[in-house]
């Protein structure tokens, strides 16, 4: 490549990446302006992107989407099954060093879906099996992801009192305690909620825009773990987390 052509790629990528981040087309002007770039350059990158079907020109409205190929992207990404992929030697090394299984999960409406379970040796098995769904307002996982979307998707999840599932957090002032507080520490906690005498805590993996992807969490016996031990899974799922991060965004 060029020396002339990486920061063509580059602006090219930052103008999807801005693209991406709208609720709906934009001008051409806006975009030079966001992104600090010449409109000049701007509309000759806007022509090669939609020449290749990235991007969408709206002649009435004066403006750009993203096109087709964009989604083509997002659908590959989705089928290559990348969380999955990066996650589970992340997922198994934490289950090394900590010597408590460990599951990774994502959030679908308001359910968590779980994706990968690594059982530590000599531990019994659990509810959180692959492909297991649970209300994500009583997990650990659940509620690590729901702490990190914006308040207004959170009600817009759970409106009513009738869409909690009615054991543990029953009311949604109760929710929305529980999250302000899964925020404020970092991670989320559940305890007895799901599996009599089992605890979790739980960290939420972000993308570069803040959304969370995933989490990662930890499940041990509450009876058997003092409070050092609590502090020391969430520093290592903290750590996995991270790292997971790293996998998925870089940086």
């Amino acid at each position: 490549m060029s020396s002339t052509g990486a920061p063509t790629v580059g602006a090219a990528l930052r103008i999807l990446s801005f693209m991406a981040a709208q609720q709906g087309p934009v001008a051409a002007a806006t975009l030079a302006r966001a992104l600090d770039l010449p409109r000049s350059s701007v509309y000759r990158l806007l022509g090669e992107l939609a020449g290749q079907g990235f991007v969408l020109h709206f002649p009435e409205a004066r403006r750009y989407g993203l096109g087709i190929a964009a989604f083509e992207l997002s659908s590959g990404y989705v089928r290559q099954e990348p969380v999955t992929r990066l996650g589970r030697p992340v997922l198994a090394g934490l289950v090394d060093r900590v010597g408590e299984s460990a599951h990774l999960a994502v959030l679908v409406g308001r359910e968590v879906v779980y994706l990968v379970e690594e059982r530590a040796p000599r531990r019994p098995a659990l509810v959180t099996d692959v492909g297991v769904r649970l209300p994500s307002h009583l997990t650990a996982s659940g509620r690590a992801l729901l702490a990190e979307l914006p308040r207004e998707q959170v009600r817009a999840l759970f409106p009513d009192a009738a869409t909690l599932d009615g054991r543990g957090t029953t009311t949604l002032r109760d929710l929305r305690t529980e999250l302000v507080r899964t925020r404020q520490r970092g991670f989320a906690v559940e305890d007895g909620e799901i599996t009599a005498g089992f605890a979790s805590v739980a960290v939420a993996v972000t993308d570069r825009a803040g959304w969370p992807v995933a989490s990662l969490a930890v499940t041990f016996e509450s009876t058997a773990v003092d409070a050092g031990r609590w502090e020391a899974l969430v520093v290592a799922v903290r750590g996995c987390a991270g790292e997971l991060r790293r996998r998925l965004v870089g940086g």
